[in-house]
């Protein structure tokens, strides 16, 4: 998790502190489509643990990217806030990234399986 106030190197490096981590990342790509509910995101990402999924949460409300907002149902969901909207451009550069170049070294997405099941 950052530190207020620390020295950095550059931006990239605050940037990839900020986002540090396989699951941030993952995390925040599901949100920017749609507020979810904690039990939507833990199905939508199986392989991650309720442990880490509670954690990486938590460090994404707590650096401002996510918020927690309550529906008309009165349940917890979710939410970018206008940080975490800023970088839907930049993950979406990352998941294009990762789909094209992932598929040239014959990588294989859990989206595929799902979407031809």
């Amino acid at each position: 998790m950052t530190q207020r106030g620390r020295l950095y190197g550059c931006p990239v490096e605050f940037a990839l502190d900020a986002l540090g981590g396989k699951w941030k990342t993952v995390i925040l790509a599901r949100i920017k489509e749609q507020s979810m509910r904690y039990s939507d995101l833990r199905r939508m990402i199986p392989s991650l643990s309720d442990k880490m999924l509670t954690q990486r949460l938590a460090d994404l409300v707590e650096i401002g990217f996510v918020m927690i907002e309550t529906g008309a149902d009165e349940k917890a969901r979710y939410a970018l806030t206008d940080h975490g909207r800023n970088l839907a451009t930049t993950l979406q550069a990352l998941y294009d990234w990762g789909d094209a170049h992932g598929r040239t070294v014959g990588v294989r997405f859990r989206t595929d399986i799902e979407t031809s099941a």
